[in-house]
């Protein structure tokens, strides 16, 4: 497989994973830098996929509120979610990068309509350092 079609498998593994279902884009990631991918590519490629997820999780939130609050309440992790972001609003946003958690969190930070530039600030820096520190640790 050559390099541009491994990044553009990169970027839909990362978009999916910061989506509902279940996929690991820091595994893609890890195999991609082992693979020996240009790491600065690798950060790029996945961060752009997984914030621009973060982002179509916001919107499907801000637009769908009555679905989204529907679909979060049936998940263990949904519902965990509206309790931080109703909790502790903005700052919940710093749990955006965990596992399990931080996707329904994006969902929930635009069914609560949260200030989209805080939450691109917050949420898509958290994403790119998440990659940076797995990349930094790959042996090269």
């Amino acid at each position: 497989m050559d390099e541009l079609t491994a990044l553009i498998l990169l970027f839909f593994t990362a978009f999916a994973a910061a989506t509902i279902l279940p996929f690991s884009s820091e595994a893609a990631v890890a195999a991609a830098v082992l693979g020996g991918i240009d790491p600065v590519s690798v950060l790029i490629w996945a961060s752009v996929g997984n914030c621009l997820a973060c982002l179509l999780n916001y919107g499907i939130g801000f637009l769908f509120h009555d679905w989204s609050r529907k679909k979060l309440r049936r998940s263990r992790f949904g519902r965990k979610s509206l309790i931080w972001v109703k909790k502790y609003g903005f700052w919940s946003l710093l749990l955006s990068w965990a596992p399990l958690i931080g996707d329904p969190i994006t969902i929930v930070a635009g069914l609560f309509k949260l200030r989209l530039l805080p939450f691109i600030l917050v949420v898509f820096s958290l994403r790119i350092a998440r990659y940076m520190l797995i990349i930094w640790v790959m042996p090269t």
